[in-house]
């Protein structure tokens, strides 16, 4: 699948989206041994080698888990009641 790669570095913890741009506008991106300092640029994340100051970068593609709680009445979940 083609994501861009501002997107991929960002999924991979490299980067936020912003600060990822500027990383390939600076030229430390490198994909499949080519230097890439163009915005927008699309790579194959399961194909392309993807390298950031000379070490790869790996994809996390973590699943979520999501757990909701619901807090009884009468309990504070702080470290300082303002209330007693």
């Amino acid at each position: 699948m083609e994501i861009r790669l501002q997107k991929f570095l960002a999924s991979s913890g490299i980067a936020s989206r912003r600060k990822s741009e500027e990383l390939i506008l600076q030229g430390k991106i490198e994909v499949n041994g080519e230097i890439i300092t163009e915005l927008g640029t699309k790579i194959d994340d399961e194909k392309d080698e993807v390298k950031y100051n000379g070490k790869a970068v790996k994809n996390l593609n973590k699943d979520y888990v999501y757990i909701l709680l619901n807090k009884p009445i009468g309990y504070v979940s702080t470290a300082k009641d303002q209330f007693r």
